[in-house]
């Protein structure tokens, strides 16, 4: 009997240990996410663009282009789109965030090198809550999970960036167009 007390005892043990040894793994993939929410959520935004996977954005972004750019267009265009995104993106998630009441995050789901995790945001608003569902995609790099990817209402930013403004103008110019292009809305968004 004490052998098989034993026995339970420790199968209890090591059921109850799992989870507490999946949580790290869990943590560390959802800890850029929330980093990069109250990063920007207080103005932190340098802070808050170390965490995304510029390459990774950028190779989706640029597809087959990307690979026949330079090094030097293709840190150029990651500096551009960062300041772009931070000047563009940010402040309008600030004012979303204005009326934040609270945020769920969902437990990470993991495949290799990719993740995703979920979150839902409520906005209370004087009339109304508001909620709003988002979907964040991460790549692991050799040191950290980065984010590289959000979904709004099932629409991926990324993709749209790329379908809308990306892809037309390396079509109409290649590289030289998309990056004076980048450069003279950068000019704008510094302006003001």
């Amino acid at each position: 009997m004490n052998a098989r007390f034993r026995t339970v005892t420790f199968l209890a043990a090591m059921a109850l240990a799992v989870p507490a040894l999946a949580a790290p793994k869990d943590d560390a993939v959802a800890k850029p996410v929330k980093t990069v929410v109250q990063s920007v959520r207080y103005e932190r935004d340098a802070a808050a663009l170390k965490l995304f996977g510029s390459e990774e954005q950028g190779k989706f972004l640029l597809g087959d282009a990307w690979a026949k750019g330079t090094d030097a267009q293709r840190k150029e265009f990651v500096e551009l789109f960062q300041g772009l995104f931070a000047g563009i993106a940010f402040p309008r998630v600030r004012e979303n965030f204005k009326n934040l009441d609270s945020i769920t995050y969902e437990p990470a789901e993991v495949k290799g090198n990719e993740a995703t995790v979920a979150s839902t945001i409520f906005i209370k608003h004087p009339l109304k809550t508001q909620e709003m569902k988002l979907k964040y995609r991460l790549t692991k790099d050799a040191a950290a999970w980065k984010v590289v990817d959000v979904t709004v209402l099932g629409s991926s930013m990324l993709q749209d960036i790329r379908d809308s403004q990306v892809q037309p103008l390396l079509t109409q110019g290649g590289w030289e167009l998309l990056l004076n292009r980048m450069r003279t809305e950068l000019a704008k968004v510094k302006k003001k």
